[in-house]
């Protein structure tokens, strides 16, 4: 089976390193801060660099052409690996001599690299906000400034079998047992009726080789959304105050439905991540899964199911559907030479973002580049995605430069002893909350 590329704005596996001197450095080199520059910044470049990750080089290259077409000024994509885009720009930032105009940023670093990015308050017009979704422009803010413009997003929606949903011995039988009709899942009490209704064995063997869907133990994002289903404003803390609120009844009745799903799910939930999920849902071991919208345009050729995938916004809980923003964000470093320019190509980006639409990738930003493929065929996935991007508890992760840490230390541990049997959850988020404090402190 073909493994599918898993993109998520959470994931990177490394803790963020030398923040603060990144901020120091970029005060000192600034003179002024955050959106200082040592040299006078040019408008007339001819040539603009700009670091992307993996896929991002493909979203991006449409808008590039064009951009060298319409204004004659070249733009250089530079392809570089998740850890290695985080390193490039961490180095140089710090050392106040950036290589490169613009950078693409995953969410999770904006906090992080802020006191070395330039200020780029005036690309964001009413209008512009207006046709962004909350989430990304509250996560393009930080302190009283914006420092990216969002170039495309993604969110985990609901994916599943059209096939198993649409038979009518199913149709009859789940009707039969729960008392209402099937059909793709709306709330987390549906969701794990149908996840107990398909979990069976389909070949007579003993064996069960079909399960209702996955719990994912090795990647934190999905349970914080689930966080944010539960009703939850402040998602493991606060960052204005570093309160740590990951221990509050939300979050232990997110991660107790979370655990809950157990039962209709694979084993080795412990160790599972984004891609073996993927995997055991195209290889048809899964009837339904919660992934990244993008994934939808990306099903193997070789897929037993590639024609029978259905889509629907996330599914909600008790404080209704929610699901985490993944969002990059073009930015520009507080020192770099052609900072002008580089503001008028992230502008005329943000102007182009239905290009993106059309990519490998097949993300966007805006609200209406999504709506630009209302109706065509093949973008079936864009409605839940918007559907489940303007949920108001779909909110992005806490903006504290910690956070990175945060997973890594603390999240994907404590989610791995979650899903194991006899988990005592209330114990665990307790202890998450001990660990989180030492490092905000």
């Amino acid at each position: 089976m073909k493994k599918l590329r898993t993109r998520d704005a959470g994931r990177g596996r490394r803790a963020l390193f030398a923040i603060t001197s990144v901020a120091a450095a970029a005060v000192v080199l600034s003179g002024c801060g955050a959106g200082g520059a040592a040299t006078s910044p040019s408008s007339d470049a001819k040539t603009l660099t700009v670091v992307v990750e993996g896929g991002g080089k493909a979203e991006l290259q449409p808008v590039a052409d064009l951009y060298k077409k319409e204004t004659g000024t070249s733009v250089n994509l530079v392809e570089l690996p998740y850890a290695g885009l985080y390193d490039r720009i961490s180095s140089e930032l710090k050392a106040g001599s950036p290589s490169f105009d613009v950078a693409a940023v995953d969410a999770i670093w904006l906090t992080a690299f802020a006191p070395g990015l330039a200020p780029i308050d005036d690309l964001f017009t009413d209008d512009v906000k207006s046709d962004l979704f909350g989430g990304l422009v509250t996560e393009a803010q930080s302190g009283d400034h914006f420092v990216g413009m969002p170039v495309w997003t993604n969110s985990e929606i609901l994916f599943y079998r059209t096939d198993l949903f649409n038979d009518e011995k199913n149709k009859a039988d789940f009707e039969a047992k729960y008392g209402y009709p099937l059909a793709a899942p709306t709330t987390w009490e549906q969701y794990k009726d149908a996840a107990e209704f398909f979990t069976r064995d389909t070949d007579g063997d003993g064996k069960v080789d079909l399960y209702g869907t996955d719990v994912k133990g090795a990647v934190e994002t999905e349970w914080l959304a689930t966080v944010s289903q539960a009703g939850e404003k402040q998602m493991v803390l606060d960052p204005a105050t570093n309160e740590v609120t990951i221990d509050d009844a939300a979050h232990k009745e997110a991660l107790d439905y979370y655990v809950s799903l157990l039962p209709y799910a694979p084993s080795g939930a412990a160790q599972l991540d984004w891609a073996g999920a993927q995997n055991l849902f195209y290889q048809g071991n899964l009837a339904m899964m919660r992934f990244w919208g993008h994934a939808y345009r990306q099903t193997p050729a070789d897929s037993p199911i590639k024609d029978d995938i259905g889509v629907a916004p996330m599914i909600a809980g008790p404080g209704g559907i929610a699901g985490v923003p993944g969002a990059w964000y073009l930015s520009v470093p507080a020192t770099g030479k052609n900072q002008d320019a580089a503001k008028k190509f992230i502008q005329f980006a943000y102007e182009h973002n239905d290009l993106s639409a059309d990519t490998s990738l097949g993300l966007v930003a805006r609200k209406s580049a999504f709506q630009s493929k209302d109706g065509v065929a093949g973008f079936e996935n864009f409605p839940a995605l918007v559907d489940t991007l303007e949920a108001p508890q779909s909110l992005p992760r806490p903006a504290t430069a910690n956070w990175q840490e945060i997973v890594d230390s603390v999240l994907t541990p404590m989610l791995q002893k979650a899903v194991e049997p006899g988990a005592d959850t209330a114990k665990l988020l307790s202890d998450a909350k001990s660990q989180i404090e030492s490092i905000v402190k």
